[in-house]
């Protein structure tokens, strides 16, 4: 692992300079494709260095973010044209990148809480740096005191587990059967994915952020509080026994409720964000069961979730880019327009509601098992959700495509081979990847 990160470091130099937009564009793929070829085909440890390894769920969690980071520099073109501060912009995106790809790889609950708070910085400074509004400020503020709020529970119960314990690596977990240590240690991981209730941060840092940033928070961000779970449930596989279902019962409520909320949206990010709440709930649900089939379709459903709901980001910044807006009222009849760009519209929004053949039909079916396997009290909210997910999927599309066209467009282009290149490659691995989905199921 330390040698691939070195070779990250060496990508530094290149990001700052000038006219090498899209030399680093090729490097991520470049890096990508050295990754792959380390394939790690199961559950055990490999490449293993000081205190960094890779396992199959860390593995496929970081091929995600190197993807969805090449994939920012594609769709963030608008900052190379117009020359605006493009090399402090990679400088930024390779910094998160690499806290990203160290918090996933490391074996020490301790290095990962470091690098886990780190890539706070850089998703802030973008927020703050490349955002469209004048309430970037405030989101950013929410984003850094939400998860500083729930952080040092964290690190003070790291340090009581050392003490204690002698060691913070994560296969010499002991089970913990206190309430406090159970809370403190994942209160911010609550956050992080976000669960109903502590998502407000959310929504705000979506429709403020940049389209890079709408895309790693949705993308790889909220996977971070999915991931800490599936690495410390077995600390509190007692305790979770007796307190877990008030955590389900309010994920999913708050799905239910969040999907309703979805529905009254006028703002397409606005609409996005709330489902990925919607998503992350089932998600959470999925892996408070604690059962074989939950962990699974959570891990399914989160990469899922990270490369439709980026491809729908991407999306919604292409017709902001037309349109310089992103009302729902002011973006109707794009059908017209963009004709082949409304095709892609309904691939992303048939995946959003969990169509075959993609990844979140799978990730929902072996969720919906679990929960219903856990409680069947939850089929009230489950169906709620998955009919709901189906109706504010419609609303965005019918919405944006059909209608007539608004009075306030003068001049329009079609789409750049770009920006089809772009949603192709969010596309293809969503629906493709479910004729290799084993390897999804084999890291339990």
């Amino acid at each position: 692992m330390m040698k691939f990160f070195f070779m990250l470091l060496f990508m530094i130099p290149l990001s700052l300079k000038k006219n090498m937009f899209w030399l680093n564009q090729v490097m991520y793929f470049m890096v990508m494709l050295i990754f792959i070829l380390n394939f790690s085909f199961n559950y055990m440890w490999m490449n293993l260095s000081y205190s960094f390894g890779v396992d199959l769920l860390s593995y496929i969690m970081i091929i995600l973010t190197i993807w969805i980071c090449s994939l920012m520099i594609m769709a963030s073109e608008k900052l190379y044209k117009m020359n605006y501060y493009y090399n402090m912009f990679m400088l930024i995106l390779l910094i998160l990148m690499i806290s990203l790809i160290l918090a996933f790889s490391s074996m020490n609950l301790f290095i990962f809480y470091l690098f886990f708070e780190l890539s706070l910085i850089p998703t802030l400074i973008l927020i703050i740096g490349w955002g469209y509004q004048p309430e970037r400020i405030q989101a950013g503020v929410y984003l850094l005191f939400y998860t500083m709020f729930a952080s040092l529970p964290m690190m003070i119960s790291i340090f009581y587990y050392y003490e204690n314990f002698n060691s913070l690596d994560y296969y010499y977990f002991i089970d913990m059967n206190y309430l406090f240590m159970y809370l403190s240690m994942n209160f911010v991981f609550l956050i992080k994915m976000p669960m109903y209730f502590v998502h407000l941060w959310l929504p705000k840092a979506h429709v403020e952020a940049p389209v890079s940033g709408s895309m790693i928070l949705a993308g790889i961000m909220l996977k971070l509080g999915g991931y800490g779970f599936m690495r410390l449930m077995k600390m509190f596989m007692y305790i979770g026994q007796n307190i877990n279902f008030m955590f389900v019962i309010i994920s999913m409520m708050g799905g239910m409720i969040i999907s309703l909320m979805c529905i009254r949206q006028i703002d397409i990010k606005s609409l996005i964000a709330y489902s990925s709440v919607a998503h992350m709930g089932l998600v959470l649900s999925g892996i408070m069961t604690m059962n074989y089939w939950g962990m699974s379709g959570a891990f399914l459903m989160m990469i899922a979730h990270g490369l439709c709901s980026s491809g729908l980001f991407c999306l919604a910044n292409i017709s902001y880019e037309r349109l310089n807006s992103r009302n729902l009222f002011l973006n109707k009849g794009l059908i017209n327009l963009m004709p082949s760009m409304s095709m892609w519209w309904f691939l992303f929004s048939a995946c959003n509601m969990s169509a075959p053949p993609s990844l979140n039909l799978l990730g929902e079916i072996m969720l919906i098992n679990s929960t219903l396997m856990w409680s069947m009290w939850n089929m009230f909210s489950l169906m709620f959700m998955l009919f709901f997910s189906a109706v504010y999927s419609l609303y965005l599309y019918s919405f944006s495509q059909h209608g007539k066209l608004s009075v306030s467009i003068h001049s329009f282009s079609n789409g750049y081979i770009r920006e089809f290149l772009l949603l192709i490659l969010h596309w293809l691995p969503l629906n493709m990847l479910i004729f290799k989905s084993e390897y999804f199921i084999q890291w339990v």
